[in-house]
Protein backbone atom coordinates (compact mmCIF):
# COMPACT_ATOMS: atom_id res chain seq x y z
CA UNK A 1 0.00 0.00 0.00
CA UNK A 2 1.52 3.82 -0.89
CA UNK A 3 2.50 5.51 2.37
CA UNK A 4 -0.08 8.42 1.46
CA UNK A 5 -3.09 5.36 2.06
CA UNK A 6 -1.59 4.64 5.54
CA UNK A 7 -2.75 5.76 8.86
CA UNK A 8 -0.72 7.97 10.66
CA UNK A 9 0.76 4.92 13.26
CA UNK A 10 0.86 3.28 10.35
CA UNK A 11 3.00 5.17 8.37
CA UNK A 12 5.07 6.08 11.43
CA UNK A 13 6.21 2.25 11.54
CA UNK A 14 6.07 2.31 7.71
CA UNK A 15 9.08 5.32 8.42
CA UNK A 16 10.80 3.47 11.57
CA UNK A 17 11.09 0.38 9.10
CA UNK A 18 13.10 2.38 6.88
CA UNK A 19 15.13 3.63 9.13
CA UNK A 20 13.88 7.53 9.67
CA UNK A 21 11.94 8.86 13.14
CA UNK A 22 9.15 7.98 13.50
CA UNK A 23 8.06 11.57 14.20
CA UNK A 24 8.70 11.97 10.59
CA UNK A 25 5.24 9.88 9.81
CA UNK A 26 3.24 12.22 11.75
CA UNK A 27 4.69 15.49 10.55
CA UNK A 28 4.37 13.81 6.72
CA UNK A 29 0.64 12.56 7.52
CA UNK A 30 -0.63 15.97 9.05
CA UNK A 31 1.04 17.40 6.25
CA UNK A 32 -1.12 15.34 3.52
CA UNK A 33 -4.43 14.59 5.51
CA UNK A 34 -4.06 17.77 7.65
CA UNK A 35 -2.78 20.72 5.72
CA UNK A 36 -3.68 19.40 2.38
CA UNK A 37 -0.10 20.05 1.35
CA UNK A 38 1.92 18.46 -1.12
CA UNK A 39 4.81 16.33 0.06
CA UNK A 40 7.18 19.30 -1.45
CA UNK A 41 5.61 22.32 0.07
CA UNK A 42 6.25 20.35 3.59
CA UNK A 43 8.90 22.46 4.72
CA UNK A 44 9.55 20.62 8.19
CA UNK A 45 10.46 17.44 5.70
CA UNK A 46 14.13 17.03 4.98
CA UNK A 47 14.49 16.83 1.22
CA UNK A 48 16.29 13.56 1.80
CA UNK A 49 13.22 12.01 3.11
CA UNK A 50 11.25 13.02 0.58
CA UNK A 51 13.29 11.95 -1.91
CA UNK A 52 13.32 8.37 -0.68
CA UNK A 53 9.84 8.10 -0.82
CA UNK A 54 7.73 7.09 -3.72
CA UNK A 55 6.02 9.51 -5.91
CA UNK A 56 3.04 11.21 -4.84
CA UNK A 57 -0.20 10.01 -5.76
CA UNK A 58 -2.34 12.42 -7.71
CA UNK A 59 -5.40 13.83 -6.89
CA UNK A 60 -8.88 12.84 -8.57
CA UNK A 61 -9.46 15.90 -11.06
CA UNK A 62 -12.79 17.68 -10.66
CA UNK A 63 -13.63 17.91 -14.45
CA UNK A 64 -17.42 19.16 -14.70
CA UNK A 65 -19.87 20.30 -12.18
CA UNK A 66 -23.69 20.48 -13.02
CA UNK A 67 -25.25 22.82 -10.37
CA UNK A 68 -28.88 22.26 -9.57
CA UNK A 69 -31.57 25.44 -10.20
CA UNK A 70 -33.72 24.29 -7.34
CA UNK A 71 -31.16 24.15 -4.24
CA UNK A 72 -27.62 24.18 -4.04
CA UNK A 73 -26.89 20.64 -4.93
CA UNK A 74 -23.84 19.99 -7.12
CA UNK A 75 -22.85 16.72 -9.58
CA UNK A 76 -19.62 16.46 -10.13
CA UNK A 77 -17.82 14.54 -12.82
CA UNK A 78 -14.13 13.42 -11.62
CA UNK A 79 -11.57 12.10 -14.39
CA UNK A 80 -8.45 9.31 -13.00
CA UNK A 81 -4.95 9.72 -13.61
CA UNK A 82 -5.72 6.75 -15.84
CA UNK A 83 -8.64 8.34 -17.19
CA UNK A 84 -11.47 6.31 -16.16
CA UNK A 85 -14.41 8.63 -15.15
CA UNK A 86 -16.15 8.89 -11.83
CA UNK A 87 -19.06 11.08 -10.04
CA UNK A 88 -19.87 11.90 -7.07
CA UNK A 89 -22.91 14.43 -5.44
CA UNK A 90 -22.24 17.54 -2.70
CA UNK A 91 -25.11 18.45 -0.69
CA UNK A 92 -25.80 21.30 1.78
CA UNK A 93 -27.76 20.66 4.73
CA UNK A 94 -28.56 22.86 7.97
CA UNK A 95 -25.59 20.90 9.64
CA UNK A 96 -23.28 21.05 7.11
CA UNK A 97 -21.96 19.60 4.01
CA UNK A 98 -22.29 15.76 2.96
CA UNK A 99 -20.09 14.04 -0.04
CA UNK A 100 -21.40 11.25 -1.75
CA UNK A 101 -18.38 9.13 -2.66
CA UNK A 102 -18.07 6.66 -5.44
CA UNK A 103 -15.78 3.12 -4.28
CA UNK A 104 -15.39 2.15 -7.71
CA UNK A 105 -15.06 2.40 -11.60
CA UNK A 106 -18.39 1.18 -12.68
CA UNK A 107 -20.35 -2.01 -10.55
CA UNK A 108 -20.74 -5.09 -11.50
CA UNK A 109 -23.88 -6.05 -9.18
CA UNK A 110 -26.15 -5.53 -12.03
CA UNK A 111 -29.17 -3.83 -10.08
CA UNK A 112 -31.67 -2.92 -13.32
CA UNK A 113 -32.40 0.65 -12.28
CA UNK A 114 -28.68 1.35 -11.68
CA UNK A 115 -27.12 3.70 -14.26
CA UNK A 116 -23.58 2.78 -13.17
CA UNK A 117 -23.81 -1.02 -13.37
CA UNK A 118 -25.06 -0.96 -16.81
CA UNK A 119 -21.26 -0.98 -18.65
CA UNK A 120 -20.47 -3.33 -15.42
CA UNK A 121 -17.21 -2.96 -13.17
CA UNK A 122 -14.06 -1.81 -14.71
CA UNK A 123 -11.98 -1.60 -11.43
CA UNK A 124 -11.85 -0.79 -7.52
CA UNK A 125 -10.92 2.15 -6.47
CA UNK A 126 -7.46 3.12 -4.09
CA UNK A 127 -7.60 4.39 -1.19
CA UNK A 128 -6.19 7.52 -2.11
CA UNK A 129 -8.78 7.85 -4.90
CA UNK A 130 -11.37 7.48 -2.52
CA UNK A 131 -9.72 10.34 -0.17
CA UNK A 132 -8.79 12.55 -3.08
CA UNK A 133 -12.57 13.26 -3.88
CA UNK A 134 -13.35 14.30 -0.54
CA UNK A 135 -9.99 16.37 -0.91
CA UNK A 136 -10.34 17.55 -4.48
CA UNK A 137 -14.40 18.85 -3.16
CA UNK A 138 -13.34 20.81 -0.28
CA UNK A 139 -10.33 22.52 -1.98
CA UNK A 140 -12.54 23.57 -4.86
CA UNK A 141 -15.56 24.91 -3.18
CA UNK A 142 -13.88 26.05 -0.07
CA UNK A 143 -16.13 23.79 2.31
CA UNK A 144 -15.59 21.64 4.73
CA UNK A 145 -17.49 17.63 4.38
CA UNK A 146 -18.90 16.77 7.44
CA UNK A 147 -20.31 13.69 6.25
CA UNK A 148 -19.50 10.79 3.33
CA UNK A 149 -22.27 8.73 2.48
CA UNK A 150 -20.73 5.34 -0.03
CA UNK A 151 -23.51 5.64 -2.14
CA UNK A 152 -21.57 6.81 -5.52
CA UNK A 153 -20.71 4.11 -8.46
CA UNK A 154 -19.94 0.55 -7.07
CA UNK A 155 -20.84 -1.82 -4.42
CA UNK A 156 -18.39 -1.07 -0.95
CA UNK A 157 -18.09 -4.36 0.46
CA UNK A 158 -16.62 -5.68 -3.34
CA UNK A 159 -14.02 -3.33 -2.58
CA UNK A 160 -13.79 -4.00 1.06
CA UNK A 161 -10.35 -4.07 2.36
CA UNK A 162 -9.22 -0.68 0.43
CA UNK A 163 -13.16 0.72 1.69
CA UNK A 164 -11.89 -0.10 4.85
CA UNK A 165 -8.64 1.25 5.11
CA UNK A 166 -10.28 4.66 3.38
CA UNK A 167 -12.98 4.82 6.30
CA UNK A 168 -9.15 4.68 8.96
CA UNK A 169 -7.45 7.27 7.12
CA UNK A 170 -10.84 9.52 7.01
CA UNK A 171 -11.33 8.74 10.77
CA UNK A 172 -7.51 9.32 11.95
CA UNK A 173 -7.44 12.11 14.30
CA UNK A 174 -3.71 13.34 13.20
CA UNK A 175 -6.08 14.10 9.28
CA UNK A 176 -9.29 14.69 8.51
CA UNK A 177 -10.89 13.30 11.68
CA UNK A 178 -13.98 12.66 10.68
CA UNK A 179 -16.09 10.64 13.18
CA UNK A 180 -17.08 7.52 12.54
CA UNK A 181 -20.77 8.27 13.22
CA UNK A 182 -21.01 10.98 10.05
CA UNK A 183 -20.08 8.14 7.73
CA UNK A 184 -22.10 6.05 5.95
CA UNK A 185 -22.00 2.95 4.09
CA UNK A 186 -24.03 1.32 1.48
CA UNK A 187 -24.77 -2.13 0.63
CA UNK A 188 -26.86 -4.25 -2.36
CA UNK A 189 -26.45 -6.43 0.70
CA UNK A 190 -22.89 -8.54 0.70
CA UNK A 191 -23.64 -10.98 3.47
CA UNK A 192 -19.73 -11.83 3.58
CA UNK A 193 -19.19 -7.98 4.25
CA UNK A 194 -21.91 -7.43 6.45
CA UNK A 195 -20.44 -10.02 8.57
CA UNK A 196 -16.95 -8.66 8.25
CA UNK A 197 -17.94 -5.65 9.00
CA UNK A 198 -19.89 -6.16 11.87
CA UNK A 199 -16.37 -7.58 13.50
CA UNK A 200 -14.61 -3.86 12.97
CA UNK A 201 -16.06 -2.22 16.02
CA UNK A 202 -16.61 1.31 14.06
CA UNK A 203 -19.93 2.74 14.32
CA UNK A 204 -20.48 3.84 10.76
CA UNK A 205 -24.44 3.80 9.76
CA UNK A 206 -25.01 0.47 7.37
CA UNK A 207 -27.60 1.01 4.95
CA UNK A 208 -28.71 -1.32 2.78
CA UNK A 209 -30.15 -0.66 -0.46
CA UNK A 210 -33.17 -3.14 -0.44
CA UNK A 211 -36.31 -1.73 -2.89
CA UNK A 212 -38.11 -4.75 -2.64
CA UNK A 213 -39.50 -7.17 0.21
CA UNK A 214 -40.43 -9.76 -1.86
CA UNK A 215 -37.54 -12.80 -3.07
CA UNK A 216 -38.71 -13.42 -6.57
CA UNK A 217 -39.68 -9.57 -7.39
CA UNK A 218 -36.56 -8.25 -5.97
CA UNK A 219 -34.40 -10.92 -7.95
CA UNK A 220 -35.70 -9.13 -11.03
CA UNK A 221 -34.14 -6.16 -10.49
CA UNK A 222 -31.03 -6.73 -8.22
CA UNK A 223 -29.86 -10.09 -9.12
CA UNK A 224 -27.35 -10.39 -6.41
CA UNK A 225 -30.66 -10.91 -4.30
CA UNK A 226 -30.39 -14.85 -6.15
CA UNK A 227 -26.87 -15.19 -4.54
CA UNK A 228 -27.71 -13.97 -1.23
CA UNK A 229 -31.64 -14.05 -0.74
CA UNK A 230 -33.64 -11.99 1.70
CA UNK A 231 -33.83 -14.55 4.40
CA UNK A 232 -29.97 -14.89 4.60
CA UNK A 233 -29.46 -11.18 4.37
CA UNK A 234 -32.10 -10.74 7.21
CA UNK A 235 -30.33 -13.33 9.30
CA UNK A 236 -27.03 -11.59 8.81
CA UNK A 237 -28.54 -8.13 9.51
CA UNK A 238 -29.61 -9.70 12.65
CA UNK A 239 -25.99 -11.03 13.67
CA UNK A 240 -25.42 -7.36 12.34
CA UNK A 241 -26.83 -5.49 14.85
CA UNK A 242 -26.27 -8.25 17.79
CA UNK A 243 -22.80 -7.55 17.43
CA UNK A 244 -22.91 -3.53 16.88
CA UNK A 245 -26.13 -2.89 18.57
CA UNK A 246 -26.48 -0.22 15.51
CA UNK A 247 -29.68 0.73 13.82
CA UNK A 248 -30.06 -0.10 10.15
CA UNK A 249 -30.78 2.34 7.44
CA UNK A 250 -33.27 0.08 4.36
CA UNK A 251 -33.38 2.32 1.37
CA UNK A 252 -36.18 1.95 -0.75
CA UNK A 253 -36.46 3.36 -4.42
CA UNK A 254 -40.70 3.34 -4.07
CA UNK A 255 -41.75 2.38 -8.02
CA UNK A 256 -45.43 3.28 -8.48
CA UNK A 257 -47.48 0.44 -8.96
CA UNK A 258 -44.42 -2.25 -8.19
CA UNK A 259 -43.34 -2.34 -4.46
CA UNK A 260 -46.20 0.75 -3.23
CA UNK A 261 -48.64 -1.59 -2.74
CA UNK A 262 -50.49 -2.80 0.59
CA UNK A 263 -48.92 -6.11 -0.02
CA UNK A 264 -45.54 -4.38 0.45
CA UNK A 265 -46.22 -2.74 3.56
CA UNK A 266 -47.48 -5.98 5.08
CA UNK A 267 -44.03 -7.46 3.70
CA UNK A 268 -41.72 -5.19 4.82
CA UNK A 269 -43.21 -5.05 8.58
CA UNK A 270 -42.61 -8.94 8.24
CA UNK A 271 -39.13 -8.95 6.58
CA UNK A 272 -37.74 -6.18 9.11
CA UNK A 273 -39.61 -7.60 12.62
CA UNK A 274 -37.34 -7.50 15.22
CA UNK A 275 -34.62 -4.87 13.61
CA UNK A 276 -33.93 -1.53 14.50
CA UNK A 277 -34.54 -0.19 11.36
CA UNK A 278 -35.25 2.84 9.77
CA UNK A 279 -36.66 3.39 6.00
CA UNK A 280 -35.68 5.71 3.85
CA UNK A 281 -38.10 6.20 0.87
CA UNK A 282 -36.51 7.39 -2.28
CA UNK A 283 -38.87 8.09 -5.34
CA UNK A 284 -37.58 6.02 -8.45
CA UNK A 285 -35.50 8.20 -11.17
CA UNK A 286 -36.00 6.50 -13.91
CA UNK A 287 -32.58 5.58 -16.11
CA UNK A 288 -32.85 4.77 -20.14
CA UNK A 289 -32.27 1.29 -19.20
CA UNK A 290 -35.31 1.31 -16.33
CA UNK A 291 -37.97 3.49 -17.35
CA UNK A 292 -41.21 2.43 -15.05
CA UNK A 293 -43.41 4.92 -13.38
CA UNK A 294 -42.37 7.46 -10.92
CA UNK A 295 -44.77 8.19 -7.66
CA UNK A 296 -45.80 11.56 -7.21
CA UNK A 297 -45.55 13.39 -4.22
CA UNK A 298 -48.74 12.73 -2.93
CA UNK A 299 -48.63 8.77 -3.06
CA UNK A 300 -44.76 8.76 -1.67
CA UNK A 301 -46.53 10.25 1.25
CA UNK A 302 -49.68 7.98 1.50
CA UNK A 303 -46.90 4.61 1.18
CA UNK A 304 -45.20 6.51 3.90
CA UNK A 305 -47.94 7.28 6.33
CA UNK A 306 -49.50 3.42 5.63
CA UNK A 307 -45.47 1.72 6.69
CA UNK A 308 -45.89 4.23 10.02
CA UNK A 309 -49.15 2.97 10.65
CA UNK A 310 -47.82 -0.42 10.41
CA UNK A 311 -45.06 0.07 13.36
CA UNK A 312 -42.28 1.03 10.80
CA UNK A 313 -40.09 3.73 10.98
CA UNK A 314 -40.16 5.38 7.61
CA UNK A 315 -38.89 9.19 6.29
CA UNK A 316 -39.29 10.17 2.77
CA UNK A 317 -35.59 11.22 1.16
CA UNK A 318 -35.20 15.31 0.74
CA UNK A 319 -34.70 15.19 -3.22
CA UNK A 320 -31.76 17.35 -4.26
CA UNK A 321 -30.80 18.40 -7.08
CA UNK A 322 -34.01 16.88 -8.80
CA UNK A 323 -33.07 19.02 -11.92
CA UNK A 324 -30.21 17.56 -12.74
CA UNK A 325 -28.82 13.83 -13.69
CA UNK A 326 -29.42 11.78 -10.33
CA UNK A 327 -28.92 8.50 -10.33
CA UNK A 328 -25.34 7.12 -10.08
CA UNK A 329 -23.74 6.94 -13.63
CA UNK A 330 -25.83 8.85 -15.20
CA UNK A 331 -23.29 12.22 -15.66
CA UNK A 332 -20.51 9.25 -16.38
CA UNK A 333 -22.63 7.74 -19.53
CA UNK A 334 -23.51 10.73 -20.30
CA UNK A 335 -20.57 12.68 -20.18
CA UNK A 336 -19.34 9.73 -22.36
CA UNK A 337 -21.66 11.04 -24.98
CA UNK A 338 -20.96 14.48 -25.41
CA UNK A 339 -23.17 16.07 -22.53
CA UNK A 340 -22.23 19.37 -21.27
CA UNK A 341 -21.22 20.84 -18.09
CA UNK A 342 -19.58 23.86 -16.12
CA UNK A 343 -16.62 23.56 -14.05
CA UNK A 344 -16.53 26.93 -11.28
Amino acid sequence: MHWMELTEPELRTFLVNNQYPAFRGTQIFEAVHGQRKSLYEASNIPSKLKDSLPAPLKMVKIIKVFESKLDSTKKLLYELEDGELIEGVLMEYEHGHSLCVSTQVGCRMGCRFCASTQGGKRRDLTVYEMLSQIYAVENHFDVSISNVILMGSGEPFDNYDHVMQFLRVLHDPKGKGMSYRNMTISTCGIIPGIIKFSQEGIPVTLAISLHQSHQDEREKIMPVAKKYPLDQLMNALKIYQEMTNQRITFEYTVIEGVNDQERDVKSLKNLLSGLKAHINLIPLNPTEHYNEKRPDRDKIYSFQNQLIHAGLNATVRRELGADIDASCGQLRAGYSNGIKGVVK
